[in-house]
């Protein structure tokens, strides 16, 4: 497991005393499990999958799967910035979005999503798509 809790470090670019401060343990702990000193305990391996839910359970005990349990989203700049975890189908925010954009095209926005879902005076001044490719667009609203 240490060689787990190491990787996970690593591709989270975590510092041991940040991880520490985030699980609320002390770093020493961490430095010991890093060092081989101790094994980790039960409470330690809950705080850990209690802080970070996005983390397999199964990978972390046995190492068996991907770490992540559902997409995580990277930095845009990153050459890999989306981990995937095996068969996931489930739509994203961002499909969502765009369907739900496609489908309200031509229409007022507030009939969409519900006419109490905005204040009266809200105005929308910018939209970004962001893209799987690190890319991104913007799109201005037109003046009537």
């Amino acid at each position: 497991m240490k060689e787990r809790i190491l990787e996970f470090l690593k591709r989270e670019n975590k510092t041991s005393a940040q991880f520490a401060e985030e699980i609320h343990v002390q770093p020493s702990g961490i430095s010991h499990i890093i060092s081989g000193r101790n094994k980790p305990s039960l409470d330690f391996v809950i705080k850990m999958l209690e802080k970070y839910t996005f983390l397999s359970t199964e990978w972390l005990m046995f190492g068996k799967g991907s770490m992540y349990k559902e997409p995580k989203m990277g930095d845009l700049f990153s050459e890999n910035n989306m981990v995937q975890s095996e068969n996931i189908t489930e739509t994203t925010p961002a499909q969502t979005l765009k369907m739900n954009f496609e489908s309200a095209q031509g229409k007022d926005i507030r009939q969409s999503v519900g006419e109490n879902a905005y204040p009266d005076d809200s105005e929308a001044v910018k939209v970004v798509w962001f893209y799987s490719d690190g890319s991104f667009e913007e799109f201005y609203p037109r003046k009537h």
